[in-house]
């Protein structure tokens, strides 16, 4: 789902988008010309990388998403929000679902096996 940047309402609109098996739900809002607050939760399932031996193992994703998109760079030092500078003027919220997806991802995620095993050791592939 996408919607250009100028056309996002003052008031809060319901946020519905889905990307293979994780969607987001929520809402949206302007907060200012520049500014749109975010305030959904990603929900679903996904394909994760064991770092530990390298299986594939399917985690239930559930993360509340909470964050502020700016139309071009965004200049102010005080904000404590997270901050996501959209360049196009575009809000493409697949590309929002597959962003949060590859942070999940670049954590380290160890299988239910590997967590049994309390060993110490260093495989190479």
């Amino acid at each position: 789902m996408k919607i250009e940047f100028k056309k996002v309402p003052q008031t809060p609109k319901t946020l519905e988008a889905e990307l293979n098996s994780v969607k987001i739900e929520g809402t949206f809002c302007k907060m200012s010309q520049s500014l749109v607050k975010i305030d959904a939760k990603l929900i679903g399932n996904t394909n994760i990388d064991c770092c530990r031996c390298g299986t594939i193992d399917n985690i239930e994703v559930n993360e509340k998403l909470d964050f502020l998109l700016s139309d071009g760079i965004f200049k102010n030092d005080d904000c404590e929000d997270l901050v996501i500078e959209i360049e196009d003027g575009l809000i493409d919220f697949d590309e929002i679902i597959q962003s949060e997806l590859e942070a999940i991802k670049s954590d380290y995620h160890i299988c239910e096996q590997c967590s049994k095993d309390n060993d110490d050791f260093e495989k190479e592939f």
